[in-house]
């Protein structure tokens, strides 16, 4: 993940060229004209985008995204159109992805195109390397960029394409953008009649498109292009996946939804389904959202990461980039601040653990520190430099809960607690003892490890952690502090007059009465974090018995990754894959034995700030059959099947 930013130069004329390929992204002459008639014409989208229905969706997948021009004409195309109701999704890999000064530049020769260029540029930020979900429109339009080599990122893709626009740099310039391997992954994602158009019309191109299952022909050019190609998928698809972990067949036309449980993780499946046409009924069992784990006043950006390019690893650099876009929405200074977060290298160990992921991320989404940097940064005394996150920083996570709820089709119903599910009629009833609650199409469990409760879902595994939280009264200088600082806690900026300092890890407690003694432990960690700011608190004067704080349960799964999506019938599981016990190699073709309309959210842990928003992105495309916002292995490691999975398997 090193940097990967196009390197650019600029001509006479203020076009970009590639400094990496040496080629340009554009023609000088009639870029926009050429873009209209090679991908947008050449895959009949005017037409297609007109005949499209309410609910319907239009996949367009590109390999380049360059400049982003391609992507801004189809969204002109669509919004002229498309009827409403029809969404676009378009999915883009990029291996050089332009810094957001050089792509503001590049799209002001586009005057045209304002309108369009403004929201994305106004997204454009936390583009880091992997799969990062971009959503405009009110969800009208999403573009997922794949941030990384083409041939690395799109066989980690789940999508269906219905149009590819082919537009990575001439084959002469970059060769391993039209290579065999490549077109087999366009293959893989395409279904018969996927069209596909290009600017190139090399004679090898062709003849390995044509091999990949893609009928080819050359077709006029525009100005000087002399020819162009077009085609369409004319192959067999072949597009595999493990059954236990492939999409549920059921298509809900009814698109009514019952998500248990208004955290954030319900919250955002309530967002995420209620721009796709839903109505969502969102069940609370306290008298308003965020009332437990997703309650307290500030919660930090935290990123846990790995060098290892592990799937939790990758999900949070993925769900960082989700979250971090989706705060630009709120008050900045009352409900969230990018003021950047600061992870001490508190001891030799972790100091080794930071100077690997140094060396693993591109410095603008970390970079390190030393001792005198760190304090500078942070605006108090500290015992060590650390890896700083400048685009991270802290949330008040119920401000967040609020906005994800803010739409016309999700209704919060509140003081009602499930305590049992059953299917009457293929519907899903809540009920609590004879009283039906309510009741929808589908149903989405986010109420953390409450979900253990219901008979369909008890197999899970997942376990409570209690947290505690302390409120420290800010002084004038205490107020100095301008950066989340971690160590084993973190101390968070002041907020409305406070510091949150926290927060404490208690297996064994299941009060969420708040203590003294954590409260203590919690001074403690301050200590730890910095004696400056301690002294700045008067932490040694302040009696853990007074202090104020709140205390709730962290979920976890025992692999510490969520658990988002469908779930399956576990004793038809255990039958129908019985043969795993014997050799976990095989893969038997036997259909999965869904649940029909039970879907899984839980389990986000401390990380909940970055991986629930986009959790309900996720669920929303195993339930409309979009383009999955994650990597494939990783929406198969965060898969509520893979617990039934792995015990099988352990039998055998």
């Amino acid at each position: 993940m090193a940097d990967q930013h196009a390197q650019l130069d600029w001509n006479d004329q203020g076009h970009p060229l590639s400094r990496q390929y040496d080629d340009v992204y554009f023609s000088r002459e009639n870029g926009l004209d050429e873009t209209r008639y090679v991908f947008l014409n050449n895959n009949d989208l005017p037409q297609r985008f007109t005949a499209l229905q309410s609910g319907e969706q239009m996949v367009i997948g590109e390999t380049g995204f360059g400049t982003g021009m391609n992507f801004l004409c189809a969204w002109e195309l669509f919004e002229q159109l498309a009827p409403a109701g029809a969404r676009l999704h378009f999915v883009s890999a990029e291996k050089h992805p332009l810094t957001q000064t050089d792509l503001r530049r590049a799209l002001a020769l586009w005057p045209s195109l304002q309108r369009y260029s403004d929201q994305l540029l106004a997204a454009y930020r936390a583009i880091n390397p992997g799969f990062q979900r971009l959503v405009f429109e009110d969800g009208r339009v999403v573009l997922t960029l794949l941030i990384g080599d083409a041939l690395t990122m799109l066989p980690q893709l789940d999508a269906r394409i219905d149009a590819w626009f082919l537009d990575g740099f001439a084959p002469s310039k970059n060769p391993e953008m039209w290579a065999p391997e490549l077109f087999a992954q366009l293959a893989r994602l395409s279904a018969p009649g996927t069209t596909l158009g290009t600017f190139t019309s090399t004679g090898y191109v062709r003849r390995a498109l044509i091999e990949a299952g893609f009928t080819m022909k050359r077709v006029p050019g525009l100005g000087k292009k002399w020819e162009v190609m077009r085609g369409a998928f004319t192959g067999t698809a072949t597009q595999q996946t493990k059954p236990w972990f492939a999409r549920p067949s059921a298509r809900h036309s009814q698109r009514n939804a019952l998500v248990i449980g208004a955290g954030l993780a319900g919250c955002a499946t309530a967002a995420s389904l209620a721009k796709r046409g839903w109505q969502v009924t969102v069940l609370e069992r306290h008298g308003a959202a965020a009332q437990e784990a997703s309650g307290n006043p500030q919660g930090v950006l935290y990123l846990k990461l790995s060098a290892h390019g592990t799937a939790l690893s990758r999900l949070i650099v993925d769900g960082f980039g989700y979250t971090r876009r989706l705060l630009e929405r709120l008050h900045k200074g009352q409900d969230w601040d990018d003021c950047g977060v600061l992870q001490l290298a508190f001891d030799e160990r972790e100091a080794e653990r930071q100077a690997k992921l140094a060396a693993a991320f591109a410095p603008q989404l970390l970079t390190s520190l030393d001792r005198q940097q760190a304090e500078q940064r942070a605006g108090i005394a500290l015992a060590s430099g650390g890896l700083f996150y400048p685009d991270a920083g802290w949330v008040h996570p119920p401000a967040l809960c609020t906005h994800l709820l803010e739409h016309p089709n999700i209704r919060l119903q509140c003081h009602g607690e499930a305590l049992l599910l059953r299917r009457v009629d293929h519907r899903w009833q809540a009920l609590n003892g004879d009283q039906v609650l309510a009741d929808a199409e589908v149903v989405v469990l986010c109420g953390a490890a409450d979900i253990v409760r219901f008979e369909q879902s008890a197999q899970l595994s997942l376990k409570r952690i209690r947290g505690q939280i302390s409120r420290l009264p800010a002084s004038p200088s205490s107020a100095e502090l301008s950066t989340v600082v971690c160590a084993e806690g973190y101390v968070a900026p002041v907020r409305q007059g406070e510091h949150t300092l926290g927060a404490s890890f208690n297996f064994d407690s299941a009060d969420l009465t708040p203590s003294s003694a954590e409260h203590a432990s919690n001074l403690d960690l301050l200590r730890e974090i910095s004696g400056d700011l301690a002294e700045r608190l008067q932490a040694d004067t302040l009696d853990p018995a007074t202090l104020q704080g709140r205390a709730a349960f962290r979920c976890t799964s025992p692999d510490y990754l969520p658990i988002i999506g469908p779930l399956a019938d576990a004793g038809e599981f255990a039958q129908a894959y019985a043969v795993l016990a014997r050799d976990a190699r095989q893969v038997p073709q036997t259909p999965c034995s869904w649940q029909e309309g039970l879907y899984i959210n839980s389990g986000h842990g401390s990380r909940g700030l970055i991986t629930a928003p986009l959790s309900g992105e996720l669920i929303a495309a195993w339930l409309e059959g979009e383009p999955l916002p994650v990597p494939k292995d990783v929406a198969e490691g965060c898969h509520p099947n893979r617990f039934m999975l792995r015990q099988l398997i352990r039998k055998g």
